[in-house]
């Protein structure tokens, strides 16, 4: 596997990915190819998105690091860096997440980042286990979300 800074024609493959996962949690949130590539690949506050690539070539998961501007949708102070993380199903626990995170770090410290804010549904098992293997913990709950913050060391 190998991870890499997302391009627009990844959109299709991480398109299937977050379509996938956002059945699986009966969400209507967008999740066309135009979409992933508005919001996650090109947005204006990206700092990163990255995908992880299996061996064969497929997306197997992606991660976008975002800046929280004043007024942000997240409710997070300005400044700070705002992460999503999707990995295709059936595939977890493989190392995909931890090597999307790898890179994300990185490109949090070049963007001298303070902290980042991961903030995920309270009934979303799988995320809360995973942000916190990855060294976020709680600062925040609000009805039907945990906010989690990681803090990026130099």
């Amino acid at each position: 596997m190998i991870v890499r800074p997302a391009s627009p024609a990844d959109s299709k493959g991480m398109s299937a990915i977050l379509g996938e996962i956002l059945a699986s949690w009966n969400s209507d949130r967008p999740s066309s190819a135009d979409h992933v590539r508005a919001f996650y690949i090109e947005h204006p506050d990206r700092i990163e998105c990255s995908v992880a690539v299996s061996d064969e070539g497929e997306i197997v998961g992606f991660q976008a690091l975002k800046l929280a501007r004043e007024g942000n949708s997240w409710n997070v102070p300005p400044g700070w860096g705002v992460i999503g993380t999707y990995v295709k199903l059936g595939v977890g626990r493989r190392g995909v997440g931890r090597a999307l995170f790898a890179a994300t770090q990185q490109a949090a410290r070049a963007a001298s980042l303070p902290t980042i804010d991961a903030t995920i549904a309270e009934t979303n098992a799988l995320g809360l286990a995973y942000y916190e293997a990855m060294g976020f913990r709680t600062y925040r709950q609000q009805p039907g979300m945990i906010s989690k913050v990681y803090m990026v060391t130099p």
